[in-house]
């Protein structure tokens, strides 16, 4: 299984994936991670915070990026180079999330510029970013 090449690629080509984000997800991301931050685990804590409740780690919304990277476009092979990422809302567990790319640049030395966001069920927008990568020769 392999990705699409450079040479296959064209700006405007884009994808995404959905997920909604559970329970088990926040407790074994925490886990991979070590991030046991309050904010995503302790809702005495959480419900005191500026959001009110507990949130899911906003780099879990940001794993669903590379998942597209990885998965989609430009697919398996890809190495993911760079990554800006703009958290613009929370996401709390039951929603549901789509993490979306678009390459808007073939840069040199067969690199790819693609812009990223994620939303949620409600067209939210979660998370903004560009990243640049290299897909499979």
């Amino acid at each position: 299984m392999k990705g699409k090449t450079y040479d296959e690629l064209e700006v405007g080509m884009s994808a995404s994936l959905t997920r909604t984000v559970t329970e088990a997800d926040v407790v074994m991301f925490g886990g991979v991670t070590g991030d046991l931050n309050p904010a995503h685990f302790n809702e005495v804590y959480a419900a005191a915070s500026p959001f009110k409740g507990r949130i899911a780690h906003g780099m879990l919304g940001a794993g669903y990026i590379s998942a597209v990277f990885g998965m989609s476009l430009p697919g398996p092979g890809t190495i993911y180079l760079e990554q800006t990422l703009g958290f613009k809302a929370p996401v709390r567990m039951g929603e549901t999330i789509t993490a979306s790319v678009e390459l808007v640049e073939k840069l040199p030395k067969g690199r790819c510029r693609f812009t990223t966001t994620c939303t949620n069920q409600d067209d939210t927008v979660v998370i903004t970013g560009e990243a640049i990568v290299l897909p499979p020769r």
